[in-house]
């Protein structure tokens, strides 16, 4: 059924999104294995991971660090004694056959994701908790036709779980909000994000009402989207699978289904568990933990700048565009790169359009990040500064002194000087060179006097070919335009 728009504008979604982030830690959650992609499977393993009688757990004190400062981040509220549950459950590749996680004190309480809503305006999304928890292995259902396979290499892996009120309204603020939560685990270098990897996973609740209701409709949930393209895709699908549903008469059950990347459809997995169904209980294994106010105070001190702080400081301090600051923030090697630029030159604007220009399409076609860039942030900003002294124009920075900066260590003002490129702003010398280009050219002169103004264009190449390029572009084209 094609929903027109004035059926859909009737309904109002209500998505709430669950993210799993797993911990770039050197080791598991509670054991010393190690904690690494990619390992052949079954390696990563131990008796602890596999649950073995008499084997206990060990609190990996880096997965505590890790939370605390993605609740900093989030402006949450740091729970200052933390207890562990276990949560029971049917886990075919969590060998224990329960989770260690946390039940009544998450580490994290209260919070915001504060994102852009369909109209591009800032929207805060309230957080309910952020809690710390194990990994399950992974199941593999595609290698052998008749068998699942397990590799347990990832269970045991320490994650955070990032759970949202249910206040984002479209699939596009879903999409806004997992692209925020994965910049700040990456900013704060807790998580790699890449969900292709498994290493960000997005769950999300979906139901729809009749706007201006009171009372949620009935909300599945959709599992396995391994990018945030798919997470738009299925909540959009599920949108319209509801509306439709609920046009038609049927009746919605509350159930948690997988997402269909090939066709983008969803389909029934099992129905919704309720939280008794989980059986959670105190974990007798690990100590009740203790943190302090010097703790969170030394973890704050340690973080790095955040990209809403530098979207904010660009566009109301520096007055750069919404779009140049989105740009400048969405890697945070890229940010701190611009950080330095800037500390050398005040021509913000300058320093955006190189590191999104020259630089960027360097480092794309080199396969390389902005870390092995080999001209320093000093080095930019002086052929920068360069530029808007007017010792060169802006197409021979690029096309000569660039390439030049990216083979030694010498300044943009060194290799200018060096190669005579320096530009020519003596007023008398252009005048005569502008002279001849009019006594050289005496058909397209007299066009160009008889109002043809089109032939600026190749009056200034003759110019600028004359001067071998050193000719100040701007003084070249105001003696043109005074000789005439």
């Amino acid at each position: 059924m094609e929903l027109s728009d004035e059926i859909r504008n009737k309904y109002q979604p209500v998505i709430g999104l669950e993210i799993h982030a797993q911990m770039l830690t050197n080791t598991k959650a509670y054991s010393n294995d190690k904690n690494e992609y990619g390992s052949p499977p079954n390696t990563n393993v131990s008796p602890i991971t596999l649950g073995h009688p008499g084997t206990l757990p060990k609190m990996n004190s880096k997965t505590i660090d890790f939370a605390i400062k993605m609740g900093l981040a989030c402006d949450c509220d740091i729970s200052p004694e933390q207890h562990f549950a276990r949560k029971n459950y049917f886990y075919p590749d969590l060998p224990k056959g329960y989770q260690i996680t946390q039940d009544t004190t998450p580490i994290c309480t209260g919070g915001k994701i504060v994102i852009k809503d369909d109209e591009g305006n800032d929207k805060s999304i309230a957080l309910t908790r952020i809690h710390m928890e194990e990994d399950a292995g992974k199941s593999i259902h595609d290698i052998d036709p008749f068998n699942t396979l397990i590799d347990l290499n990832r269970a045991g892996v320490p994650l955070i779980e990032i759970v949202s009120e249910p206040e984002i309204r479209s699939s596009q603020e879903a999409y806004n909000y997992v692209t925020e939560v994965r910049k700040l685990v990456r900013y704060l270098e807790i998580c790699d994000g890449n969900m292709e990897e498994g290493s960000l996973r997005c769950d999300a609740n979906i139901s729809v009402m009749l706007k201006g209701a009171k009372k949620f409709g009935v909300r599945v949930e959709v599992k396995n989207m391994n990018s945030i393209r798919n997470v738009q895709r299925a909540i959009e699908y599920e949108i319209n699978r509801h509306i439709v549903a609920i046009e038609n008469g049927e009746e919605l059950y509350q159930e948690t289904r997988n997402f269909d990347a090939l066709k983008g459809t969803t389909t029934a997995m099992r129905s919704k568990e309720a939280a008794n169904d989980y059986r959670f209980f105190p974990e007798p294994d690990l100590q009740p933990i203790k943190i302090t106010t010097e703790k969170v105070q030394k973890l704050k001190a340690e973080m790095p700048p955040l990209p809403g702080a530098l979207y904010s400081k660009y566009t109301n301090q520096l007055g750069l565009s919404s779009y140049d600051a989105q740009l400048l923030t969405d890697q945070k090697d890229i940010a701190l790169y611009f950080e330095s630029i800037i500390e050398f030159t005040k021509n913000y604007k300058g320093a955006a359009n190189w590191l999104m220009g020259d630089v960027k399409s360097y480092l794309n076609s080199n396969a390389i990040s902005i870390k092995d860039f080999p001209v320093s942030a000093e080095r930019i900003a002086g052929l920068i500064n360069l530029i808007d002294s007017g010792a060169v124009s802006h197409n021979l920075a690029s096309q000569k002194i660039f390439p030049e900066l990216l083979k030694g260590n010498d300044s943009a003002e060194e290799i200018a000087k060096k190669n005579d490129w320096l530009q020519n702003n003596n007023a008398d010398e252009i005048k005569d060179i502008v002279l001849t280009v009019f006594k050289e050219n005496p058909e397209e002169f007299e066009r160009f006097k008889n109002g043809e103004k089109k032939l600026m264009g190749f009056l200034m190449g003759k110019v600028m070919q004359k001067s071998k390029g050193k000719a100040d572009p701007k003084s070249a084209s105001k003696m043109i335009n005074d000789l005439i």
